[in-house]
């Protein structure tokens, strides 16, 4: 193996012109995939095709509608949103919120379709129309009917009417999500930034699943603009100081800069787009690429300052670190390689951006950096040792104590172990975001004053054409509503039995007495038929019960809740609906919250596969290289 090495390292000085075109062709081509490399911003990247949560999502949104959401939540400084300035605002936006771009509904409390009777006759109307010239008496009449319906109250307008809502639901066509979601976002901001000049004395706060998802995506860039160029510029200041020169740092920014664009551009040809975790590749790969780069540059100066010529140094520090730098370089791939096993796919992709920057770093820092050495001017280190004193005591003393240090390092870790089983798997997603994120100071204000952004839904199944409008299947819906809005994770629940309860009364001459569900079948057919057929255009019920009558969807608006307690409420459903529920033949909760509580699970499991994978073949790795000393 000696004799490889040191042919090696003397044909890499030979060919040294060859090489270093060679890398930078080899560089160019593989980077030039960084053309094809996207950001992408949706959720959805967190989940595997064979999902089975997201599997379900898609199965309700194909059954009903999508429910990606902008939120524009108004906040008066009069504390009072029943105010003519007020409604005529929300009135001017709920029109102006229909251009959004793929938008499909806009819901606020200007456009509820309120119900009442006159004489024979269902009315259905918005609950706020001209707001400007509306009287003290209408104000107060609109605000009444608001605070009492359990569709509006928490959920478009805070039960102490001091904030509301306009809430704009996008259909995404997916075709180009670096252009759609921003598109959106550019929109709504706009529409904020319209008010604010307008109305100072008005707040707006934006929040919802769109803003969510380019949260994750400005938070990323945000990071790869700041973070990388603060990792570069700070490990180059170290190690110009390490190696004393100009020549080592530019051929060691060179090999990491090389090494980053050649797995970036390799694996956006392969098809991997750039999502948050694996936006952290570059300064992964940049650390790796520089621990080559000091092993080399560190025994190249150490063999001039014993007297070597500087070929003769770069050589013999080529041949001493070629096994060395393979070794850690090929455990590490290996590493990387097992985030295969996530069931998170931005994972895989960033241990196989990784993997491929490790082999780009490898073969750079044993080729090209050493190519370029010897042609960049060096001078002679002053010195013959080079060795750091204090190094030279720390090492002593390590040798010296080494028995006391050993007993004392095993102590540690052994106590630390003791302290792994309090580790929990507790992900809180909108948590990800630093308050000092304009997202989440926006998520924590609407959580605390009006809505949540956390929710589940539920299809829940009659088991037959038209069984939405079985009294026994209605009673049940409704039972579960009231049990759910009792839950002490609830902010609000959104159900088709409130609008039935509704029609009731107001075809009963808006009697308070029957206020509650039709008692037969056919009557609740008729109602829910007079009902839709009174709805304009966008605002059908097409995205609370299915075609055929068969299903509804009930949504439950959660408080920002931890995955070890969304799934904790998602079992005690489940429980109560088993127990009290024959009539709901199928209701599992699905969403992006329930999506994100049971992905932590799902990827612990392939992850504790990956994990005993490497440590197999790492320790197997050491042991095939030391097989001949003592070491093995």
């Amino acid at each position: 193996m000696k004799h490889f090495e040191q042919a090696f390292s003397n044909r890499v000085l030979q060919w040294r012109i060859a090489i270093i075109l060679l890398s930078l062709i080899l560089v160019a081509i593989a980077a030039s995939g960084g053309k094809h490399l996207n950001f992408t911003t949706n959720y959805r990247v967190f989940f595997s095709a064979d999902n089975p949560q997201l599997l379900a999502f898609d199965a309700l949104e194909k059954t009903y509608s999508k429910n990606d959401n902008v939120m524009l939540v108004l906040a008066p400084e009069s504390g009072n949103v029943f105010t003519p300035e007020v409604l005529a605002l929300v009135e001017e936006l709920t029109e102006k919120a229909w251009q959004t771009p793929f938008s499909t509904r806009v819901d606020s409390i200007s456009n509820f379709q309120h119900t009442e009777a006159e004489e024979d006759d269902l009315i259905v109307r918005n609950l706020v129309t001209n707001a400007a010239a509306l009287s003290a008496e209408e104000l107060q009449k609109i605000r009444s009917i608001a605070m009492n319906e359990p569709l509006l109250v928490r959920r478009l307008v805070s039960d102490s009417g001091h904030v509301t809502a306009v809430n704009v639901t996008v259909q995404l066509p997916g075709l180009n999500e670096t252009e759609e979601i921003p598109k959106v976002v550019t929109f709504i901001r706009n529409l904020a930034d319209d008010v604010r000049l307008e109305h100072p004395d008005i707040e707006v706060y934006l929040n919802g699943v769109v803003m969510m998802n380019n949260a994750f995506s400005e938070s990323s860039q945000r990071d790869l603009q700041t973070l990388v160029p603060i990792s570069f510029g700070l490990m180059l200041l170290i190690l110009a100081v390490m190696v004393g020169g100009f020549s080592g740092t530019l051929a060691t920014l060179l090999v990491i800069a090389f090494s980053i664009a050649a797995a970036m551009g390799l694996g956006a040809r392969i098809g991997y787009p750039l999502s948050p975790p694996s936006a952290s590749a570059p300064t992964i790969i940049l650390t790796i690429a520089i621990a080559n780069c000091v092993h080399i540059l560190a025994s190249f100066l150490q063999n001039m300052r014993q007297g070597m010529a500087k070929q003769q140094a770069i050589s013999e520090s080529l041949r001493i670190n070629l096994q060395p730098v393979f070794l850690a370089c090929f455990t590490t791939m290996l590493g990387f390689l097992t985030l295969n096993f996530s069931d998170v796919p931005p994972f895989r992709h960033l241990g196989n951006f990784v993997a491929i920057g490790v082999i780009a770093a490898f073969l750079l820092s044993v080729t090209f950096l050493p190519a370029l050495l010897s042609l960049l001017p060096f001078r002679q280190p002053s010195g013959k040792s080079g060795h750091s004193p204090l190094l030279i005591k720390l090492g002593d003393f390590v040798v010296k104590r080494r028995t006391p240090l050993m007993c004392g390092i095993l102590t540690t870790v052994m106590a630390l172990i003791m302290l792994i089983p309090r580790n929990e798997l507790n992900d809180v997603f909108v948590h990800y975001f630093d308050t000092s994120t304009s997202f989440r100071q926006d998520a924590d204000f609407t959580l605390d004053n009006l809505t949540g952004l956390y929710t589940i839904e539920y299809s829940l199944e009659s088991g037959q054409p038209g069984g939405i409008n079985e009294p026994d299947f209605l009673r049940e819906v409704a039972a579960f509503s009231a049990w759910y809005r009792q839950q002490p994770e609830t902010l609000h629940i959104n159900t088709y039995t409130d609008i039935m309860t509704r029609l009731n009364k107001n075809l009963h001459g808006d009697d308070p007495v029957w206020y509650r569900l039709p008692e037969q079948r056919e009557l609740a057919a008729q109602y829910l038929l007079l009902y839709e057929m009174s709805l304009p255009y966008g605002l059908d019920l097409n995205n609370q019960i299915n075609v055929d009558k068969s299903a509804t969807r009930l949504i439950a608006t959660l408080k920002t809740l931890s995955t070890n307690d969304l799934i904790e409420l998602e079992q005690r459903v489940q429980d109560w609906l088993s127990n009290n529920a024959p009539h709901i033949k199928q209701a599992t909760g699905s969403g992006t919250a329930i999506m994100f509580a049971y992905i932590g699970q799902r990827n612990i499991i392939s992850m504790l596969i990956g994990t005993s994978v490497a440590l197999v073949m790492i320790p197997w790795s050491y042991y095939w290289h030391y097989a001949r000393s003592k070491l093995a």
